[in-house]
């Protein structure tokens, strides 16, 4: 392993009869250091655990409840957003009466905002169910909206810490109910006109 060479020192000496000693050199054979490291190295290999793969929790839907209830939400801890085009949003609580719909109209800033609306109903849910986790906001773009109007929709939902929501498409009722307030000629009209 170790071992110690000698050499001749090769001086010169001082005065007669003086010698001088004998310089001694060291040398490290580092061979079996390398089949260590090589041990200590499939050790660790071998005594290490894996890392386990992450997965996210999968939630599935109860398998005794019918289809067709699957997908309802109470209509006391749901609200509806309506994007329409010129930046015009409406909203709605619950399900939507045919005969006589009610749906309020607010902006994206001001008094009446898209967030008081939602921080209005957020505190009604949590006034009546002591939370409002399960509040559930479904937002339904109409053809005119635009990108930007949806994006500001989302960041509101960041905003206001809503974990459930829906992009959800828009019924033949409120695609009527967003054309008659925008003063637009009905879908309906237009594919008649075409018969």
């Amino acid at each position: 392993m170790a071992e110690m060479e000698t050499s001749s020192g090769g001086g010169h000496k001082k005065g007669p009869g003086v010698k001088k000693g004998k310089k001694l050199s060291t040398r490290v054979d580092l061979t079996p250091m390398v089949d260590l490291g090589f041990l200590l190295i499939t050790f660790f290999i071998f005594t290490t655990t894996m890392a386990q793969p992450t997965a996210f929790k999968l939630l599935l839907p109860k398998e005794d409840v019918k289809e067709e209830n699957q997908n309802q939400v109470s209509e006391e801890k749901s609200l509806t957003i309506l994007l329409a085009g010129n930046n015009h949003i409406y909203t709605y609580e619950g399900k939507l009466d045919p005969k006589t719909p009610k749906v309020a109209t607010c902006e994206y800033t001001g008094d009446n905002s898209i967030r008081s609306v939602i921080i209005d109903k957020k505190n009604r849910v949590r006034e009546k169910f002591g939370t409002d986790k399960d509040l559930v906001i479904v937002i339904k773009c109409y053809k005119d909206a635009n990108y930007k109007n949806l994006v500001d929709i989302l960041d509101e939902m960041q905003i206001n810490v809503n974990k459930k929501y829906a992009l959800v498409k828009l019924s033949e009722l409120e695609k009527i109910i967003i054309e008659q307030s925008e003063g637009l000629p009905s879908s309906g009209s237009t594919e008649s006109s075409k018969k």
